[in-house]
C-alpha cells in the first residue's frame, strides 16, 4: 500500500508483477585493496539486465534505499546503490571530491563482468551522488547509457567560492552533516544542533567552526578553509569542467532557481548543446533538498533511464528546455537556454533605478565592518529551504545601499543571464562587491530574485587613476515576472553574511583571519562611471 501511495505522489504508473529482490553489503574491489559496499536491487527474471550505478555518500538505507532502491527497482531498473569510500562500512577514507573518478570507474568494470548486468551501465542521483556521474562518465572507454544529474554540476569548486569567497553557510551546513551522519540519532530533526551549527557559522577563525558546530574536526572543512586563497589547485582533481562538451553519454538534467548549483548546471548544460549532445533540463522554483523537487527529479530520472534502458520512449518527447517562470504560475518550454531575449540595462542613480542614461551624481558610501558584517537572509543555501524572503531587516541597514525604480507599468518578464556592472571604491583595496535584484509588491515588501558576489583585492580587478574599479558580478540565472504595480529593487553591499565568509580587510588567508578592519565604500552612478544591472527581458 505504501509503495502504491509513493508512486502516485510521485505520479509513476503502478508498478507491476513481484516486488524487487534486495542484495545487501555487496564488496566491491578497488584498485588499491579497499572494499566498497553496495546494495543490488534486482529486478525479477534470471536474465542480465542492465544496472544503474548510484553512488552517495549519505548511506544506504531510509530515504536513499527507499527512492533510488526499491521504486527504481519496481519500475524495471536494477539498481547498485554504492556507498563511497570511507563512507557507512566503506573501507578507506572520505576525501569528498578527491577518489570518485578512480572508485567510480573501478565500480563501473567491475559491475560489467557481473553476470547479472548485461553490460549496460547508466548513473544517476543528485547533488554530490551527480558529481560522482561526472566524476566518470567522462572518462570510460565503453560509453554509460544514459547520466541523470539534478541539482549538481560538473564542477563544485565555483560553488564553495562563488566570486572568490568561501561560501560559510553552505560549507559548514555539509561539514556537519557529513561529520555526524553516521553517529547515532544522527538522521532525526534536532533543533539544537541546527542552532549550534549556525551559531559555529559565526567562529573565528573559520577553520574551526566544524569543531565549534559538532565538537570536533571534519577534514572537509579544513581543505576547504585551508585552500580558498587565489591560484590554490588543491580541487583541480574535482574539476570536470573541461570534459564536458566531450561527452557522448545521454543526459538528463533537473535543477531549480534557488539551487546552489544553478549557475554551474546551466554552463555545463549550454556545453553540451552547443557540442551537439542534445541534453535536456527542467528548472523549478526550488531550492537545494526542497521536498517539493523531490516529484520532478525522481520521475524524470525514471523516466529518462527507462527510455535509454528499456526502450520506453514516451519520456523523451519533452522540451530540451522546461523551465517555471515565477511570478506568473507557468511553464514554459523553449529549444535552447538562455531563450532570445533583449537586453536591457538599468542604470544606477542616487536611491533610484532606470533605463535612461545616468545622470551626474555624488557616490554613495557606506562602511563594512567586519566585527558587524551586513547579514544576508533568503537565496541558495543548504541550511533549510531560504529562497525568498522579505529583506526589510537588511534593507533597513546603514551598510546597504537601495535603488529602486519606478512602478511598472505593465508585467516584465525577465528569462536568462543577469550581470551588474557596479563602479567601486574601497579606502583599503580589499572589499566584497554584493549585488542583489529585489522586487518590491505594492504594499512595499522587498523579496530577493537572485544575487551575485565579487571579492576585489589590491589591484584586482584593476582601478583606474582615481582608485576606482569596475566590479563585474554575475548574479545566477533566473525566470522571473515582476508584475505591473511592482518595482525593481538593487541592493548593493560589502557582504552578505554567513552565507559568505566577512572580508576582514586584511588580505590574511579566511583559514586563519581573525582579527579586521572597517572597509569605507564609495558606489560610483554618474555618466564616466555608468553602475547598471543588465536584465535579459523576455517579450515573446
Amino acid at each position: 500500500m505504501l509503495d502504491r501511495l509513493l508512486d502516485r505522489y510521485l505520479g509513476l504508473p503502478p508498478a507491476e508483477g513481484p516486488a524487487p529482490s534486495v542484495t545487501k553489503a555487496i564488496p566491491v574491489p578497488m584498485p588499491d585493496g579497499v572494499r566498497l559496499l553496495a546494495d543490488r536491487y534486482a529486478v525479477p527474471g534470471g536474465e542480465p539486465r542492465p544496472v544503474v550505478l548510484i553512488r552517495t555518500p549519505y548511506g544506504r538505507k531510509g530515504v536513499m534505499g527507499k527512492i533510488f532502491g526499491e521504486t527504481f527497482a519496481r519500475h524495471g531498473l536494477q539498481v547498485f546503490l554504492q556507498s563511497t569510500r570511507g563512507t557507512f562500512g566503506s573501507g578507506g577514507e572520505f576525501r569528498p571530491f578527491h577518489l570518485e573518478k578512480e572508485d567510480g570507474i573501478a565500480t563501473v568494470a567491475w559491475l560489467r563482468e557481473q553476470p547479472w548486468c548485461d553490460g549496460r551501465v547508466a548513473m544517476a542521483g543528485a547533488s554530490y551522488l551527480g558529481h560522482t556521474q561526472w566524476a566518470v562518465a567522462p572518462y570510460l572507454d565503453e560509453p554509460l547509457e544514459a547520466i541523470c544529474l539534478g541539482v549538481t554540476a560538473s564542477e563544485f569548486v565555483s560553488t564553495f567560492y562563488p566570486g572568490g569567497i568561501l561560501a560559510v553557510d553552505n560549507m559548514v551546513s555539509w561539514s556537519s552533516l557529513i561529520g555526524r551522519q553516521e553517529g547515532r540519532f544522527a538522521g532525526l530533526p534536532n533543533p539544537w544542533q541546527t542552532k549550534k551549527t549556525r551559531q559555529a557559522m559565526s567562529h573565528l577563525p573559520v577553520s574551526g567552526a566544524d569543531v565549534a558546530a559538532i565538537g570536533k574536526q571534519v577534514r572537509f572543512l579544513q581543505d576547504v578553509s585551508g585552500h580558498a586563497e587565489p591560484g590554490d589547485d588543491f580541487w583541480a582533481p574535482s574539476d570536470h569542467s573541461a570534459e564536458v562538451a566531450g561527452l557522448s553519454t545521454p543526459v538528463s538534467m533537473v535543477t531549480g532557481w534557488y539551487d546552489l548549483f544553478i549557475t554551474a548546471q546551466l554552463r555545463d548544460f549550454k556545453e553540451l548543446a552547443a557540442a551537439g549532445r542534445e541534453p535536456r533540463i527542467t528548472i523549478g522554483p526550488w531550492a537545494h533538498g526542497e521536498p517539493a523537487s523531490l516529484k520532478t527529479l525522481i520521475t524524470d530520472q525514471i523516466g529518462f533511464l527507462s527510455a535509454h534502458l528499456l526502450g520506453d520512449r514516451a519520456p523523451l518527447r519533452q522540451a530540451p528546455v522546461r523551465l517555471y517562470l515565477q511570478g506568473s504560475g507557468r511553464w514554459l518550454d523553449f529549444e535552447s537556454w538562455p531563450p532570445k531575449s533583449d537586453a536591457t540595462p538599468y542604470f544606477l542613480r542616487p536611491g533610484g533605478l532606470s533605463a535612461d542614461e545616468p545622470i551626474e551624481s555624488k557616490p554613495g558610501a557606506f562602511t563594512f565592518d567586519p566585527a558587524d558584517p551586513t547579514p544576508t537572509v533568503g537565496g541558495p543555501l543548504l541550511s533549510g529551504v531560504q529562497k525568498q524572503q522579505d529583506n526589510k531587516d537588511v534593507e533597513a541597514r546603514s551598510d546597504v545601499l537601495l535603488f529602486t525604480g519606478d512602478v511598472l507599468k505593465r508585467d516584465l518578464d525577465v528569462i536568462g543571464e543577469i550581470s551588474a556592472l557596479v563602479h567601486v571604491r574601497t579606502d583599503l583595496g580589499h572589499g566584497d562587491v554584493f549585488v542583489r535584484l529585489c522586487d518590491v509588491d505594492g504594499r512595499g515588501v522587498s523579496r530577493n530574485v537572485t544575487d551575485g558576489v565579487l571579492r576585489l583585492r589590491p589591484g584586482v580587478p584593476a582601478s583606474d587613476v582615481d582608485g576606482v574599479v569596475a566590479a563585474e558580478v554575475r548574479l545566477d540565472p533566473t525566470a522571473y515576472r515582476f508584475r505591473r504595480g511592482h518595482r525593481l529593487r538593487l541592493q548593493v553591499a560589502g557582504g552578505a553574511f554567513p552565507r559568505f565568509a566577512r572580508n576582514h580587510g586584511t588580505g590574511e588567508p579566511v583559514h586563519s583571519a581573525v582579527d579586521g578592519k572597517p572597509a569605507r565604500f564609495e558606489i560610483f552612478h554618474d555618466p564616466a562611471h555608468p553602475s547598471r544591472i543588465t536584465l535579459p527581458v523576455f517579450s515573446a
